[in-house]
């Protein structure tokens, strides 16, 4: 329905989500938190990976701020836990995670982004996290999963100016991986999550369940959890028939 908060189309294996408020930017709000949030907890059957986008030519300007709720410090924090436990979803929940950028990729809408696996952005796209020019703190996870990419220090320098980076500069930093031209970016992740869809399951589980985690151990740890993934996904049927269809050179044909 072209009213529906949360657009959903399948094909070949892949979900294409559209946030769908084209009067807001694409604001988030508790419904369209709540659309997500039932999708990635309960994904339909033959769907192997997904992509997110916006409409109207902006990806998501973040919270939004008219439908703001007042509420105690007790309120505040369980509403914030509530974006991390959907923003944990989208990215451990083992469905691989396109996102289609352009417009405002803004506050929560860039907390969405950098909670996805892949981010694709058109010269239109630019990041900003506003919040400490409107008194406020980030929470729906972005000093951990932003600050991943841009580190302390260039965060900061982000919430105490307001600076916006385009999708140039979006690219150079890590915030979005491909750049493409206006208009194409939806077209870009689409490709790009029919090639992750077409990957060994088990494969794409394990890269998305370890090398974050990985990523918060020490040397040693991490290396032992490497070798236990690689046990896990070399012993695997779709590692037969990986090695099978590398042999007999042709496209492997994972379950």
């Amino acid at each position: 329905m072209s009213d529906q908060i949360l657009k959903i189309e399948l094909s070949d294996g892949v979900a294409t989500l559209t946030m769908n408020r084209p009067g807001k930017r694409n604001a988030m709000c508790d419904e369209l938190l709540e659309a997500l949030d039932g999708f990635f907890s309960r994904p339909p059957e033959g769907v192997k990976a997904a992509v997110i986008t916006g409409t109207a030519g902006h990806f998501c300007s973040g919270l939004d701020l008219s439908e703001h709720v007042a509420r105690d410090a007790e309120g505040t924090m369980r509403h914030s836990r509530g974006w991390h436990q959907v923003m944990e979803r989208i990215q451990f929940g083992g469905l691989p995670v396109v996102s289609a950028l352009f417009g405002a990729v803004i506050g929560g809408g860039l907390e969405l982004a950098a909670s996805t696996h892949v981010r694709v952005a058109d010269p239109t796209a630019f990041f900003q996290l506003p919040e400490g020019r409107r008194g406020i703190f980030v929470g729906g996870g972005a000093s951990v999963r932003v600050g991943r990419i841009l580190g302390a220090d260039r965060l900061t320098e982000m919430m105490l100016t307001g600076r916006k980076y385009s999708a140039e500069e979006g690219l150079r930093l890590g915030l979005a991986h491909y750049t493409v031209g206006e208009g194409e970016a939806l077209e870009k992740a689409q490709e790009l999550a029919r090639r992750i869809a077409s990957n060994a399951p088990l494969s794409n589980y394990i890269m998305i369940q370890a090398l974050a985690r990985i990523e918060d151990m020490s040397k040693a740890d991490g290396l032992f959890t490497e070798s236990l993934c690689a046990a896990i996904t070399q012993t695997s049927p779709d590692a037969l028939e990986g090695l099978a269809a590398f042999l007999e050179k042709r496209s492997p044909n994972f379950r």
